[in-house]
């Protein structure tokens, strides 16, 4: 690495590098990661168990929490100035973890279904389409920024979920709950597909280029 006058610059010690690895922002951006395989776990056991439907609460309870690290991780890193290359890698990966293996499970134990699978489809292929896309831009050093439309995406597509994730025990406290999911669910699709293609008409440009 050199510094402006060309001369090569002391690498970082050990100990900043340290201090950006165990930053509070990017503790809780682990912190989601690690909540997806529980998550995981409560929704599949509440599906094979006997009585399992209670588990439903527990999974929303780690879902939910895990969730509110998205807005967290993100704000605590521009307010104390602790934007870091890692957390900038994995909160995206984070969020796409999240959404796309509740979305599995949520399907493989009935509770998105039918036409409804569609949406979910739809919420997948974007995530798949705009990750390979960026890998590819970051390969020739051309970065696409996240749109604010993007980020209330993403949040809806959170909402959506975390009806579907109570599932059946919702509907015993909430009557419609799931209907309320799967019709938020829907409306994230669609959001998704403009984003997606926002994302990828913008990338396009760049490829061709290439």
């Amino acid at each position: 690495m050199t510094d402006a006058a060309g001369s090569i610059a002391p690498p970082r010690p050990a100990s900043t590098r340290s201090a950006h690895v165990l930053s509070l922002p990017n503790v809780l951006t682990y912190g989601r990661i690690l909540a997806v395989p529980v998550v995981a776990a409560l929704l599949f056991l509440s599906d094979i168990l006997a009585f399992g439907e209670w588990l439903r609460w527990p999974a929303l309870g780690v879902f939910v929490l895990a969730a509110i690290t998205d807005y967290f991780d993100g704000y605590l890193a521009r307010s104390w100035n602790q934007i870091s290359q890692l957390g900038r890698m994995l909160d995206p990966i984070a969020d796409k973890l999240l959404v796309s293996v509740c979305l599995l499970m949520l399907a493989a134990d009935g509770t998105i279904r039918g036409w409804s699978i569609w949406a979910a489809i739809v919420i997948l292929m974007r995530e798949i389409l705009v990750s390979g896309l960026r890998e590819f831009l970051a390969g020739v050093q051309v970065s696409v920024p996240v749109t604010r439309l993007a980020k209330w995406k993403t949040v809806l597509q959170l909402i959506a979920i975390g009806f579907l994730v109570a599932g059946a025990a919702g509907d015993a406290v909430l009557p419609g709950n799931t209907l309320i999911g799967l019709t938020l669910l829907w409306l994230s699709a669609i959001l998704t597909l403009y984003t997606g293609w926002d994302y990828f008409r913008s990338g396009m440009r760049h490829v061709l280029n290439e």
